[in-house]
């Protein structure tokens, strides 16, 4: 058990974190579709952390009703992801705003300056990811409140840089705005470490997807419980003039159907049977339809298994007060080892 010294300057620690999001634990989750619903959002926010809806694809009529739902279950703060590149951006943001949601975060591509003046005008607080020192400065002179700094070790659409070497860029040079570190974050001594370079806290997902309050599926659950750290792989671009943002996935008959999927659609592109345009459009829905199958049908064979390199850490399935008091623990207790040795 740790001390009440050690969970103060923990407390110190993240306390940038914990004002910017107004929570107990400055712990975002992330926003993972079809996973990141009322449900676990509500739990997250309910357990002192602070859980974010992942719209993902839903128009803005679905969006609406999830957030009221979510209101329902929880009266604490939570967020709200948005792709940027949906098409009813705009209309989504003013969702967010109509329903007062606190903070808005833009993912899923640089957003513009306009998206990021349309949420902090109606009173969001806007959170950006940056996958560079460069966009992360664009970001904040565009007007950018927080931002998430994600490593190729989280599940889902990946960049090619490690979160330690992201982390070590970025924050000695932004001081000007909170900066939550995301990707390879399974333990609290990870997060520890993390705030002491100077995060103001972290995102999780991957940790949490197994939450008693989770809605995925028992099966794609169990995947998750059954894997390790080295099964969760990124894809492959096979073709230069169909770019692939790289995903992240438990390994399984889905991503070799990805594989395949390309090159059918490549073929099609060389008889000119689909334009360039339809057809990187196609391979992107691909995983839109191939992660819900998993997550919400239980197809583990066939769906995709978004996930990141530490579901190798995920042992069971556990009530998302359980999970967020275990990191603090271990965070606090990394602390306390340090105040006496």
């Amino acid at each position: 058990m740790t001390d009440n010294g050690a969970k103060e300057k923990l407390n110190r620690l993240w306390q940038p974190g914990l004002d910017f999001l107004g929570c107990d634990v400055a712990i975002m989750g992330g926003g993972m579709s079809w996973v990141s619903e009322r449900n676990l959002v509500a739990a997250t926010s309910n357990a002192g952390a602070f859980g974010v809806i992942g719209c993902g694809a839903m128009p803005p009529d679905i969006l609406a009703a999830e957030i009221a739902g979510t209101k329902e279950l929880t009266s604490k703060n939570f967020g709200v992801n948005l792709i940027t590149m949906h098409p009813d951006l705009d209309a989504l943001i003013d969702v967010c705003l109509e329903q007062r949601v606190s903070h808005i975060v833009l993912a899923g591509g640089l957003p513009t300056g306009a998206s990021i003046k349309r949420a902090k005008d109606g009173g969001a607080k806007v959170i950006c990811f940056s996958p560079a020192v460069a966009l992360a400065k664009r970001l904040v002179r565009s007007g950018a409140d927080a931002l998430v700094v994600e490593g190729s070790e989280a599940g889902g659409h990946i960049g090619p840089v490690a979160t330690s070497v992201l982390a070590q860029e970025i924050l000695p040079q932004i001081k000007e705005v909170p900066i939550f570190v995301a990707g390879g974050i399974g333990r609290g001594e990870a997060i520890l470490s993390y705030l002491e370079m100077g995060a103001a806290g972290c995102q999780v997902g991957t940790r949490i997807v197994c939450a008693t309050e989770s809605i995925a599926h028992h099966d794609f659950k169990k995947a998750f419980i059954r894997a390790k750290a080295k099964d969760a792989m990124p894809t492959i671009q096979i073709d230069p003039r169909f770019p692939v943002i790289p995903v992240r996935a438990i390994t399984n008959k889905g991503t070799e159907r990805f594989m395949e999927f390309q090159r059918e659609i490549i073929q099609r592109f060389n008889n000119e049977e689909i334009s360039q345009h339809d057809g990187q459009l196609e391979i992107e829905k691909y995983w839109a339809g191939a992660l819900r199958n998993a997550v919400i049908d239980g197809d583990v064979e066939n769906g995709s298994l978004m996930a990141g390199q530490v579901v190798g850490m995920v042992s069971s399935e556990q009530p998302m007060q359980e999970i967020m008091d275990e990191l603090v623990e271990q965070a606090a207790s990394a602390l306390m080892i340090r105040n006496y040795s």
